[in-house]
């Protein structure tokens, strides 16, 4: 299936950009320094959801200027930057449930996940799958919408994934976050991944250092480089292509573990991991 998703049609006059993706509308709002935060909700309905708000006043303006209305929110963890907008929102559209990591203190949140849910979401038909996915926080949380005939499984995972990275160790554990990756890593290869961090040509060089011989690297940064240059964004990407690239995604992989062999034993991916963490970490 091929699914054009590096040139959506922007709303005019306006900062984000909305596209159209089988029965779903999709829209990226960019926010503060390089968040994104996305709204999705049935094409021709007004009911529309936002995932992690962490600002307000620009998914406001999006909703004004489309003549939506906020049906509900999903938050995936309790930093500030991904839900400090809930207050001001639900005040604004009181009544709406807001869906958030329970062992997280978030302001606002009325239906508490652990993970494992299969969630009914006011302005989403297909029922929305949460995974739980600790590392970046103890309790982080990630949404996926299953595919359907002309759609890719959506994939909203928060600060866990980001193109060619993860997420820091802030709360969880090296084999925490490794087997959160692995998680979403095992989700179908044309699943359409939503991260939170326009972070992709940030984390282009460290993963050329780790893995210089890889020739699907290659390929794709020079695309990532082009997109950048013209001021487009490299989110979202399809999961195929970040597990062919992705040095966190691939810690089992002997060119990976090759490159902290003096400081992991190969074999175990845990240690390959945490070793690449703490090398992102010094980059």
């Amino acid at each position: 299936m091929t699914v054009a998703i590096t040139t959506p049609m922007p709303l005019p006059g306006a900062p984000h950009a909305s596209w159209e993706m089988g029965e779903y509308t999709l829209t990226r709002i960019p926010a503060f320094r390089d968040n994104y935060l996305w709204l999705l909700g049935v094409t021709g309905s007004l009911n529309v959801v936002v995932v992690d708000p962490g600002e307000a006043e620009a998914v406001e303006a999006v909703l004004e200027q489309t003549g939506t209305t906020l049906a509900a929110i999903l938050l995936t963890h309790h930093h500030a930057d991904h839900c400090g907008g809930v207050a001001r929102l639900i005040q604004h559209f009181q009544g709406i449930p807001v869906f958030g990591p329970g062992a997280e203190s978030i302001t606002g949140v009325t239906q508490p996940l652990s993970g494992g849910e299969a969630l009914s979401v006011p302005g989403v038909r297909a029922p929305v799958q949460v995974l739980a996915v600790p590392g970046h926080t103890a309790a982080h949380l990630a949404y996926f919408l299953p595919g359907e005939i002309g759609r890719p499984g959506l994939l909203f995972c928060g600060d866990t994934l980001f193109g060619l990275g993860c997420g820091r160790l802030f709360e969880g554990t090296a084999a925490q976050m490794n087997a959160s990756l692995a998680r979403l890593a095992a989700l179908p290869d044309d699943t359409l991944v939503f991260c939170a961090h326009e972070y992709t040509l940030l984390n282009l060089p460290f993963a050329e250092a780790v893995d210089p011989d890889n020739a699907a690297l290659l390929h794709r940064g020079e695309s990532i480089r082009r997109l950048r240059a013209c001021g487009e964004a490299t989110v979202p990407f399809r999961l195929v292509e970040e597990r062919a690239t992705n040095p966190f995604l691939r810690c089992s992989e002997p060119a990976i573990a090759a490159a902290v062999a003096d400081v992991a034993e190969e074999g175990d991916p845990v240690a390959v991991f945490a070793a690449l963490r703490e090398w992102r970490n010094r980059w």
